[in-house]
């Protein structure tokens, strides 16, 4: 995830900027789901503005559905397979 200071720097700016940890236990939850978007749903310019490969592409075909983290905070569009 880049170096530590420049992956904390994502989090504040793209999550922790637009909630109001509510506790610890939410902090963390919070963090956890951003670091599974950066992970699995973010476009890494590194990789050509790509997504992180994984095992099944979707296709063409599908209706595009939103997967939402943290309220809407972040989103992520895919196709779902036909």
């Amino acid at each position: 995830m880049r170096t530590r200071n420049g992956a904390c720097s994502s989090i504040k700016s793209e999550c922790l900027d637009n909630i109001v940890p509510l506790g610890e236990r939410h902090l963390w939850l919070a963090i956890k789901e951003y670091v599974e978007h950066y992970h699995q749903e973010r476009h890494h310019q590194g990789l050509d503005s790509s997504i992180i490969p994984r095992g099944n592409a979707a296709g063409t075909d599908g209706l595009i559905q939103r997967r939402e983290r943290l309220d809407g905070i972040l989103n992520h569009y895919y196709r779902e397979v036909a």
